[in-house]
């Protein structure tokens, strides 16, 4: 599948955003739940390993990619319903669930807070564990409106270089054009948005409850991640009963970008292993 190739046609209103998203394939119900600053274009390579024998379901968490983007509240709490939300829209039962950074968070609070059942969970590279957020991340939550007003053309070299540092190996010219697209114009402000909203309380109040996650789970993590050290795998595995941990040689925080097809094999083994 290519970077063109992913259009999210179908709509779901929520709180008066229009959030989109797509099915492809067909077979049984599997969501994917990007993190930030991404979007479901991270997915591709996954969504075309998956489709010809499950039914993938892709979205844009509300304030990214091709959802709206509101001057109001995208948090990790807001997603975490907002998911919940979507399953009981495309009424799946207990759809197996694979999810990245951010979209760990937004899983387990749909999965553990807000009664979203699932029948396996695979979480890459996820945010879940405190502390998190880099010293970047911390900085611009700090200060987040003299960020917004940044002239355009050093908001973009900062979005630029900030991308480019979830890659181990560096990614392609313009898979990284695709990644800062939708951060770019009346995207600048919802960039730092989300990340004025970023609370560990989220991730707190969730944590507390991951002795009571009811479904396998596996863990994947990249050796090259210098976003979130590779030593929270072992420590989420061990409180998440039922999981283990898979790890992607040479990979960065971006996993599905540093090594697209390896991801792909261990989540479609991952998931066909349950129906064998």
């Amino acid at each position: 599948m290519h970077a063109d190739d992913i259009e999210l046609t179908e709509t779901f209103d929520w709180n008066g955003s229009t959030v989109r998203w797509s099915r492809f394939g067909q077979g049984p119900p599997i969501v994917l739940c990007h993190g930030t600053p991404w979007s479901s274009f991270v997915w591709r390579t996954t969504i075309e390993a998956l489709s010809n024998e499950m039914s993938v379901y892709c979205w844009d968490m509300v304030g990214y990619g091709q959802s709206d983007k509101p001057d109001g509240d995208v948090s990790l709490g807001t997603q975490g319903e907002l998911l919940a939300a979507l399953v009981d829209h495309w009424k799946l039962d207990a759809p197996d669930v694979v999810a990245h950074d951010y979209g760990g968070t937004v899983c387990l609070r749909a999965h553990l807070l807000h009664g979203m059942a699932v029948s396996s969970l695979a979480l890459i590279d996820v945010v879940a564990l405190r502390p998190w957020g880099s010293p970047f991340f911390q900085l611009v939550a700090e200060h987040s409106e003299v960020f917004a007003a940044l002239p355009p053309n050093l908001h973009e070299a900062l979005l630029r270089e900030y991308i480019s540092g979830a890659s181990g190996p560096g990614l392609q010219p313009d898979v990284l054009d695709r990644l800062v697209a939708p951060w770019l114009g009346d995207g600048q402000a919802a960039f730092y948005r989300q990340i004025a909203q970023a609370d560990e309380q989220f991730t707190a109040e969730a944590e507390q409850h991951y002795g009571d996650v009811d479904a396998r789970t596996l863990i994947v993590w990249g050796t090259a991640d210098q976003w979130i050290p590779i030593d929270r795998a072992h420590r989420l595995a061990s409180l998440i009963p039922n999981s283990r941990v898979e790890i992607v040689e040479g990979a960065g925080h971006l996993v599905q970008e540093d090594r697209p097809g390896e991801l792909a094999i261990i989540v479609r083994r991952w998931l066909l292993s349950e129906r064998s």
